[in-house]
């Protein structure tokens, strides 16, 4: 590294967002970047660590010792080219990726790790304002025809990368626009679906057709698609929610977080969101507002709720409350479990834990509170935590909406994957290994959630990416496209 005394000299600074007044008023970003100049000091304070957790802590095993030292040098151009080296889209990843890689940084062992999730949204914006970005042109193609099914971040990378090798691609969606969970499930303040739309134009440019409005298993069959294509990948996503399965769920007011999050979605595009709303129009605006499950799925309908105007917002959690601080002795350089406060939270919610709901309780068909209980978690005997609930401790909250933000199970079965007939592993997901992300159909592949189980954006790039290469191999006998 040019400066290893970087890090003992800078401060770290991240990125600072709008004052919560200004920002609660918009569907706008609401992080502010940091000037160049400050972005290259930060990358200054990347040391010369020796063995850079960073790079095991990111799925896409970015080199961001290497861009670091490239900004810190200004050479901003040289940084864009080494970051889409190993990521399609930094884009959305330095919007929305939880940062595993900082959490490995060295330099959070006594938690002041180098901004990298900052300094790579800054290369990558400068790319686009400098017009760097440009599409990738095969010199030749191949004459194959791969289909890519699922227009998520698995599916747009891809399908990316096997446009590039050459290959003539067509990437088909159910929904009206592209995206997948980046589209409809990502709110507009975390990231603006202009970013997703200029990604397009450069995958069109380098060969790839979009085709939306196509359900496959549905309005075309899988037959058809394997008949047609040297290659099918599976990229659909896990999209089937996990259910309040307690007395009172039939009760209208009660819907899952995902009905919730894409209506808006289309509000803000300005698009008929009649499709997305088979119960009617759902709106937060003057409501108390329950969200059920912590994650971060959870916290985006709190920043929504917050947006429409409700009129309070509680998030329930059945775990219990995290550590402030994690034992960096026992858990660094991997994810580590402790107490995490996002930008929606400081909006405005109030958090409860080692909460389980027992009962909706309603009038007219309509949900107005839900009855609840707190728990402790304990070892059993098997030596497995297991929940029990405090004696003495049921209350009530007042509820007019409650949506559900417990996590996916995996993807749906009726449509495409029972069509398919293909093998599924023990947690129902699309049973394919990351050596070669082959199903137990001939031709087909899967990658990202489909495959997984819910995850995060940049495992489901890293997954499409390894997909492509696989696919690419299978078709040419050989590949040169990174894994």
């Amino acid at each position: 590294m040019g400066l290893p005394t970087g890090f003992l000299e800078i401060e770290r600074k991240d990125r600072p967002y709008e004052k919560v007044e200004k920002r609660l008023k918009s569907w706008k970003e609401f992080v502010l970047p940091l000037p160049p100049a400050e972005i290259g000091r930060q990358g200054a304070r990347c040391m010369d660590c020796g063995i850079p957790f960073c790079h095991n802590g990111c799925p896409v095993n970015n080199l961001i010792p290497d861009w670091n030292d490239l900004v810190r040098r200004d050479r901003w151009r040289d940084a864009l080219e080494m970051l889409h080296s190993t990521n399609n889209f930094p884009e959305f990843t330095g919007r929305i990726c939880p940062a595993p890689c900082e959490a490995a940084c060295t330099l959070n062992i006594d938690d002041n790790p180098v901004t990298i999730k900052s300094i790579e949204c800054a290369i990558v914006d400068r790319g686009w304002q400098e017009g760097w970005v440009v599409p990738l042109v095969p010199a030749r193609k191949t004459g194959k025809r791969v289909a890519v099914v699922g227009s998520g971040p698995a599916g747009m990378a891809c399908a990316q990368q096997l446009a590039r090798a050459g290959h003539s691609v067509a990437l088909f969606e159910k929904a009206d626009r592209i995206g997948g969970l980046l589209r409809y499930g990502i709110p507009d303040f975390k990231m603006e679906k202009r970013l997703i739309d200029r990604r397009m134009r450069q995958m069109e440019a380098e060969g790839v057709e979009f085709r939306t409005g196509v359900e496959v298993g549905a309005t075309l069959s899988i037959k058809s698609l394997l008949e047609g294509y040297d290659a099918v990948a599976l990229t659909g996503g896990a999209e089937l929610p996990r259910d309040l399965e307690v007395p009172g769920r039939e009760f209208d007011g009660i819907h899952y977080a995902m009905d919730f999050l894409v209506q808006q979605n289309k509000r803000v595009a300005g698009d008929d969101e009649a499709r997305a709303a088979p119960k009617g129009t759902l709106t937060a605006k003057g409501k108390h507002v329950i969200v059920i499950g912590g994650g971060d799925t959870g916290s985006d309908c709190v920043g929504t709720s917050n947006r429409q105007g409700a009129a309070s917002v509680t998030q329930l959690e059945v775990m219990p409350q995290p550590p402030e601080h994690e034992n960096k002795a026992l858990t660094w350089p991997d994810w580590p479990l402790k107490m995490r406060t996002s930008s929606s939270h400081e909006e405005g919610v109030e958090r409860d834990f080692a909460v389980l709901t027992k009962k909706a309780i309603g009038k007219d068909g309509r949900i107005e509170a839900l009855e609840c209980v707190r728990v402790e978690w304990a070892k059993g005997a098997d030596g497995r935590m297991a929940m029990q609930e405090v004696a003495g401790s049921a209350f009530r909250l007042k509820a007019d909406l409650v949506l559900l933000a417990m996590g996916f199970v995996g993807p749906r079965k009726p449509g495409m994957v029972e069509q398919a007939g293909v093998a599924l592993d023990p947690r129902g997901n699309v049973a394919a290994n990351v050596n070669d992300y082959r199903t137990s159909v001939a031709k087909l592949f899967a990658a990202g959630d489909m495959r997984r189980g819910q995850s995060l954006v940049v495992w489901a790039i890293r997954e499409g990416r390894q997909c492509a290469r696989s696919i690419d191999e299978a078709l040419m006998g050989s590949t040169t496209l990174p894994r």
